[in-house]
Order: C-alpha cells, then sequence, then structure tokens
C-alpha cells in the first residue's frame, strides 16, 4: 500500500490518497460489522440463477454452537427455548398464502374488510376473544376535486391475558392493508402472518404469561400510520384502569412495550440478488428522536439477546432509525420498536426491495429461505417476549 508523500507526482500522489482512503474505510467497515452484527459463521447458500430465479431455494447456515460465548442456558432460558419451538414454518408460510388470497388488501376496499374478517376467524379459532377498534378516515382530495367525506374503517385485535400481572402488557402488532396490485405477501402479510403465528403459538392454556400480551393487526398504515394513530388516541388514556372496578379485568392494560412487524421476507443485498444475501439479517430499529429512546434502544437489546438464543439461521442487529411503520405513533408514550428486513430509512428507502408497492409482492415471489428469515423474526420476537412477560409452559 503506498503511501502518498509529496515526492510523487501529483496525478500519482491523488490515485495513492484515493487507494489508502478506500482501504482505510474497508477496514472501518469490517470491524464495525464484526462489533455490531451477530456472528454468522459458515454461511452457505446452495442454487444458482440460471433463467432468473434460484434453481433450488436458497439456504443460509451458520454455526451456532458457542454462540452466547459458553454462558450455559438457565432453566428459565430452557423453558423460553420450548415456548420459541412452538413455531412452525410451515403454519407461518400458509398464514402468509392465506393473507394474500385478499390481494393486496388495501384499505376501504371490500377485499380488506374480508381480510379483517378472516384474520379474526383465525384468532377466534384459536380461542381468543376478539375486539375491534373503530375509526373514522378521510381520503385524500385528488387534484381538483371537492374535498372527501370521512369514512368508517376498523381492525381487530385479540390479548393472552396475564396470570399474574393482567393489568401489565406487550403489543406485538403488524398492519394487515397493503397497496399495489399485488398480493402485498412481503409489505405487509409477512409481518401479519408473523403476528397471528405467535397468537397460535401461544393459545394453548398450557401457556401462560405473567402479563398480558395483545396482537394487533392495524389498518390504514399505507395511508399514514391511521390506523395505529387512532388505537393510541382511543386508548391511551384506559391503560390500567381496572373496569369494572375489583373485577380483576383491565380492557387496557398498561403499555410496556411495543414491538412492530413490517416487510420481513427480503434481503437480498442492494444491488439486489436473486438470492437471499449471505448477511442477510433481521433488523430491529428504533427512533433516536424519541421520547423513550433509551428505553426503547433497551427493549431493542431484549431483541437483539433473544435472536443470539432462540434464533435458528439469520442474526439480528440494532439501528436507531425508526420511521414510516405504525410504531411510530406509539413512540413518545412507550418504549416502540419495530423489526424489518431491512433499515427502512437506508436500506428499503433506497431501492433494496424492487418488489415494495408493486404487482410482483406475490407469495409465489418468495422462496423458503425467504420464509425462513420472516420465521426467525417471529422467533426473535417471541424470545423477547417470553423473558419479558413471563411466558412458561405449565
Amino acid at each position: 500500500m503506498p503511501i502518498p508523500d509529496s515526492s510523487m507526482p501529483n496525478p500519482t500522489r491523488i490515485f495513492a490518497s484515493r487507494l489508502l482512503r478506500l482501504y482505510l474505510t474497508s477496514v472501518a467497515v469490517f470491524a464495525l460489522a464484526d462489533v455490531v452484527a451477530v456472528p454468522a459463521a459458515a454461511q452457505q447458500r446452495v442454487g444458482s440463477p440460471q433463467d432468473g430465479r434460484p434453481s433450488d431455494p436458497p439456504r443460509l447456515r451458520r454455526n451456532v454452537r458457542n454462540v452466547l460465548g459458553g454462558v450455559p442456558m438457565t432453566d428459565v432460558d430452557s423453558m423460553h427455548q420450548r415456548v420459541v419451538a412452538l413455531l412452525d414454518f410451515d403454519s407461518y408460510k400458509e398464514l402468509v398464502r392465506g393473507l394474500t388470497q385478499f390481494g393486496d388488501r388495501e384499505q376501504g376496499t371490500p377485499r380488506n374488510a374480508a381480510a379483517v374478517d378472516w384474520i379474526e376467524e383465525q384468532l377466534r379459532g384459536w380461542g381468543y376473544e376478539t375486539e375491534r377498534l373503530h375509526y373514522m378516515y378521510t381520503p385524500r382530495a385528488g387534484r381538483g376535486a371537492p374535498s372527501p367525506q370521512p369514512e368508517p374503517r376498523e381492525e381487530v385485535y385479540a390479548t393472552k391475558i396475564g396470570t399474574t400481572n393482567p393489568g401489565e402488557m406487550y403489543i406485538v402488532s403488524a398492519h394487515m392493508d397493503g397497496r399495489g396490485g399485488g398480493e402485498a405477501a412481503n409489505d405487509d402479510a409477512s409481518g401479519t402472518a408473523l403476528v397471528m403465528e405467535i397468537a397460535r403459538s401461544l393459545a394453548s392454556p398450557e401457556v401462560e404469561s405473567d402479563m398480558s400480551i395483545r396482537f394487533a393487526l392495524w389498518n390504514n398504515e399505507e395511508t399514514g400510520l391511521n390506523g395505529a394513530g387512532a388505537y393510541v388516541e382511543q386508548r391511551a388514556e384506559l391503560q390500567g384502569i381496572e373496569n369494572p372496578a375489583g373485577s380483576g379485568q383491565y380492557p387496557e392494560p398498561r403499555w410496556l412495550g411495543m414491538i412492530q412487524h413490517d416487510m420481513m421476507m427480503w434481503d437480498h443485498g442492494n444491488p439486489v440478488t436473486f438470492n437471499q444475501a449471505l448477511d442477510a439479517d433481521v433488523d430491529v430499529e428504533f427512533q433516536l428522536n424519541s421520547a423513550f429512546a433509551e428505553q426503547s434502544a433497551q427493549l431493542g437489546i431484549a431483541l437483539i439477546n433473544a435472536n443470539r438464543m432462540h434464533a435458528t439461521d439469520y442474526p439480528a442487529v440494532l439501528s436507531n432509525a425508526m420511521s414510516n411503520t405504525d410504531s411510530t405513533p406509539f413512540m413518545d408514550v412507550v418504549p416502540a420498536v419495530s423489526l424489518r428486513e431491512n433499515r427502512r430509512l437506508y436500506e428499503t428507502g433506497n431501492g433494496a426491495n424492487p418488489h415494495w408497492h408493486q404487482p410482483t409482492d406475490l407469495f409465489e415471489t418468495f422462496t423458503d429461505a425467504d420464509f425462513t428469515l420472516g420465521l426467525n423474526a417471529a422467533q426473535t420476537t417471541l424470545g423477547a417476549i417470553a423473558k419479558l412477560a413471563g411466558i412458561r409452559i405449565e
């Protein structure tokens, strides 16, 4: 590596300076990756794109032995491992498929209403009592058109009631509406199915939780986070109120943390490749410029630690630029994070997902490696919630 000095001809000195900067930048990037990212040793892909699609679903593999630095799992950790093992890959995949039968589920359409009904039917089939939040949404006016009138909208949620502290809860959420004219498989059937798969896993009476857990499937995310915003507006003041008094029932338990899931399956690098990227990961984000930034960061670390203990294939990383998803209305009233396939501002917003809001966001677009990334995000969230909310199998 030549070190530029004044004795060199000017063009040579410029070239050497640029080469040195490139080398130092590369060293810094790899050093940062070693510090921030969870190690993912021995990653391999199979299959090669011949006609534009992988010849075999790509699989990411990593050596997870001693990933905790030799720290043995406690009995409680082992119990949480049993809880996470209740998640099922085929079940998650079929929930995504079930949601895509309604197309893109654009808000205000019959296909959106049918999807809300279907989600509620699944939750009730697993034994949950469901509730709907009703609110009004005013569509945006077209250029030169008269001002539109407010229209009714609704969204569904269900709650696993805590056995020890029912008046406190964690919110696990995703948005069920989509756009783009396709099937909104990734945005956001992947996140909705993740929340539903966690709900299915915890539905058994043998699974108990100290604190309550609410599974919320927001509507109107694509129009400006309206469904999540309506929830905060209507229910924030109801937190922790026992109703009726002395009943032990809390219609809105006090919020302890909020975990949003939005686009969970596509991490193919940028420039985009056909196969899942070798360094694909689960991105956990909080917003540095929020009232609960420090507490949100701690919630994010809990998710990173849970991923390291319970995820089977993909590591997780933490970022401080959460944006453009339903955790935003919550971030100034409760610790809030979002889980994604890519960082929203740095990657997704810069072309990392060519199917975002496009007709190609179809179930058939994604391989088993993509669905596995979504399942690993579910493992990450459930592992963290199992510890935070005191989930156990009796």
